[in-house]
């Protein structure tokens, strides 16, 4: 992939702000997504995260400011955001395959393409054995696969992802996170990644943001320019988590 500062602007994040009555919650945030990148958003505990990604995809509104995608206002008629959430999000009555499709009907993608993308994600995901299981019949981390593929599928403006993985031990985490980087490479997709987990962000993120405790701002940018796969003990991948460590440490 090309260096981030010689990739143009996909996604664009003015003033964001966000009060729930007298509490402020977001406090005047702005920042880019570049295309194709994989951002990932940390910060202390209860600083506000999920509102943040809530209000960017604009399930909740914004009390300021507004998210462009390639330069116009997001505009949920022209514009993919998918979201992926802590919980799976699988409708049980749906097989594999049919909550897949789901998105892309809604849409009204003609029939072929619908096929040909969904035919190319279930196998990204490695779910053709299993298009025709149902949510019940599948372990976690299946189901996961499945709430992910459904996002892809859908050639996202921006993905953005909700602490997926919180709940799943560390050994699934690790190999959804390595299915993830694989999702991503291969469709060229514009992530923005929560979690609370610096490790994770350090071994996804080609940049991470550091948010203050609420009111919630940036308060610092971190590079993570390091090949890939990524190794959890190289003293290049340690020094970054623990320079992220220290930017949210607040007491």
């Amino acid at each position: 992939m090309t260096d981030l500062k010689e990739r143009r602007t996909k996604v664009e994040v003015k003033n964001l702000t966000k009060c729930y009555d007298d509490l402020l919650v977001l406090d005047d945030v702005s920042f880019e997504v570049k295309e194709g990148e994989f951002l990932c958003i940390v910060g202390p505990t209860g600083c506000g995260k999920t509102t943040f990604l809530n209000t960017l995809a604009k399930f909740i509104p914004a009390t300021k400011g507004d998210i462009y995608v390639d330069g116009v206002p997001s505009n949920p008629m022209i514009h993919n955001l998918s979201f992926v959430f802590q919980e799976p999000s699988c409708i049980p009555w749906k097989t594999v395959e049919e909550n897949i499709r789901l998105g892309l009907e809604i849409k009204k993608i003609p029939e072929q393409e619908i096929k040909t993308r969904v035919e190319k994600v279930i196998n990204l995901v490695g779910l053709q054995n299993y298009r025709h299981y149902y949510p019940r019949q599948l372990s976690s981390s299946m189901e996961q696969r499945v709430v992910i593929a459904r996002s892809f599928v859908m050639n996202p403006d921006l993905l953005l992802m909700d602490e997926p993985y919180g709940q799943l031990d560390v050994k699934l985490r690790y190999y959804l996170e390595d299915e993830l980087i694989r999702l991503w490479k291969e469709l060229n997709s514009t992530v923005l990644f929560v979690t609370h987990n610096i490790e994770e962000a350090v071994y996804l993120a080609e940049r991470i943001i550091v948010l203050t405790p609420k009111p919630a701002k940036i308060k610092a940018e971190v590079i993570v320019d390091l090949p890939r796969p990524r190794d959890f003990t190289a003293p290049e991948f340690v020094k970054i988590r623990e320079q992220v460590t220290e930017l949210i440490r607040w007491w």
